[in-house]
């Protein structure tokens, strides 16, 4: 009897030490919905062609995936905009120390229905006059904004308040980060938002580029008028590398917990994911880096070059670009 109990006992424990394995060598990844479909795409391929590895990558937005993040309980953060000073304050306080990486330039991109022909271009005067906590229950229709748009019923679709699309949006037209009405439908899902857009017709949106490019058949980007130019710029690739897609064209990041990096299938993840991830980066719509940039992530990541290389705040537009590339 005392026999057949010491078995069950050592097939327990090692059943728990296989699962306490696991768990350890599991890559853990959370934060934003615009960075997730690089990061998906990713690590599905790493798995391919590392049998046995597994990568978890979960969208509970950017500022949700850094409260886990700074708390250690993932190895990477997918962010659309960079670290904040409190964020920073709670990873020090936890003994957290990370390394920023800008993965790709995205195209903030605002929507409406197909249907909806009367819109040709915003403002971001008019992007305000719609966003701002002001406006809430108050502008209700869309000849509000402008005398020369119908009298239909505003609709708003955009992003939750644990977003780092939230952040950015609200600051580049708003004038204020996370200052928004907020009788909107709210998501960190940028699929919930996409779906919103597309079946009603008085509908405005929005989210990360990739997700307008998955379904152009169903939505339609607004020109965005420049503020140096005057003049209406539809989102693009050319458009974000030549700067004239502004103020809403951004970098995206990820950010990995360094003492993650001692675990070889995190390093080799990282590796990765900057040496095969441009093209990916591709296949999900969004604009590569510079090549370049991605040798001097990697060099980072082999120094172990921590902190943030902007301060702990969230500046608009491509003035980013030079703490990038």
């Amino acid at each position: 009897m005392l026999a057949s109990l010491s078995k069950r006992a050592a097939i327990t424990l090692v059943a728990v030490a296989s699962t306490i394995a696991s768990a350890q060598s599991t890559i853990k990844i959370d934060g934003s919905s615009t960075v997730f479909p690089i990061t998906e795409a990713v690590a599905e391929e790493f798995q391919k062609a590392n049998p046995g590895s597994k990568v978890t990558v979960g969208i509970s937005g950017t500022g949700g995936g850094f409260k886990k993040f700074v708390r250690g309980e993932t190895d990477i953060s997918n962010a659309s905009r960079p670290i904040l000073a409190k964020e920073i304050e709670e990873a020090v306080k936890n003994g957290i120390e990370f390394i920023e990486l800008p993965v790709a330039f995205d195209a903030l991109t605002v929507t409406v229905n197909p249907k909806n022909t009367a819109i040709k271009e915003f403002t971001v005067a008019e992007l305000k006059k719609i966003w701002e906590p002001e406006a809430q229950g108050k502008v209700t229709k869309w000849n509000q904004v402008n005398p020369a748009w119908p009298a239909n019923d505003l609709k708003l679709y955009g992003a939750g308040s644990d977003s780092g699309t939230f952040d950015y949006f609200t600051e580049a037209v708003v004038g204020k980060s996370k200052s928004s009405r907020g009788d909107y439908t709210a998501s960190e899902d940028d699929n919930t938002l996409v779906q919103g857009v597309a079946k009603d017709p008085n509908a405005i949106g929005y989210f990360g580029y990739a997700y307008y490019a998955e379904n152009t058949d169903k939505l339609r980007a607004v020109p965005i008028v420049n503020p140096a130019t005057g003049k209406g710029v539809v989102p693009s690739e050319s458009t974000v590398k030549d700067g004239s897609y502004a103020p809403l064209s951004r970098p995206i990041f990820i950010y990995i917990n360094k003492k993650s990096l001692a675990r070889p299938e995190v390093s080799r993840f990282i590796e990765f994911y900057l040496t095969q991830g441009q093209d990916l980066i591709k296949e999900v719509k969004y604009i590569p880096l510079p090549s370049d940039s991605y040798v001097k992530a990697l060099d980072r990541v082999k120094k172990g070059q921590i902190g943030t290389a902007f301060g702990g705040h969230s500046e608009t537009g491509m003035r980013d670009r030079k703490s990038v590339v």
